[in-house]
């Protein structure tokens, strides 16, 4: 069985992140979306919101499931069974980001592969970080994020 893991903070889930999610699916047998909790950064949305704000996106696809986690990703993924982590890329930057971080989750854990999908272009300028500064000025998120999550916010 072909697992994937999706890290991420998902601190809100964004179109960008859905999409790629999306368009992993049919590449595994099941997908699980991690959410990853790190006690340096103060999220805006409580852990137990995020989650649910997934599980509603992802209501309708059986081979998605949604965890929480701590600790090292590539731990994670060893004890969910996943042999693959998603990354999405949106920039350059990321790409320089994600590829650091890749190499030395492979050097943590070599059987873990790391697939990178590229974000498609009306995706690549949203990210969680914008969609929360909009949130702090109480500016209309909508059009960044599935409709799912407007009633969470």
């Amino acid at each position: 069985m072909k697992i994937a893991l999706f890290p991420g903070s998902f601190d809100p889930v964004t179109k960008a992140h859905v999409d790629i999610l999306r368009r992993s699916v049919p590449l595994f047998d099941k997908v699980i979306i991690g959410i990853g909790l790190n006690s340096n950064k103060q999220p805006l949305l409580e852990a137990g919101i995020r989650k649910k704000m997934l599980q509603a996106v992802f209501k309708d696809e059986s081979k998605v499931e949604v965890e929480t986690y701590e600790g090292l990703t590539v731990d994670f993924c060893a004890k969910v069974g996943a042999d693959y982590m998603i990354r999405g890329i949106r920039t350059v930057s990321d790409f320089e980001y994600e590829k650091a971080i890749a190499q030395m989750n492979h050097a943590l854990k070599p059987e873990i592969e790391s697939i990178f999908i590229v974000s498609k272009p009306g995706y690549s300028s949203i990210s969680s970080t914008i969609v929360r500064d909009i949130l702090r000025y109480k500016g209309d998120i909508s059009q960044f994020v599935p409709k799912e999550v407007l009633e969470y916010i």
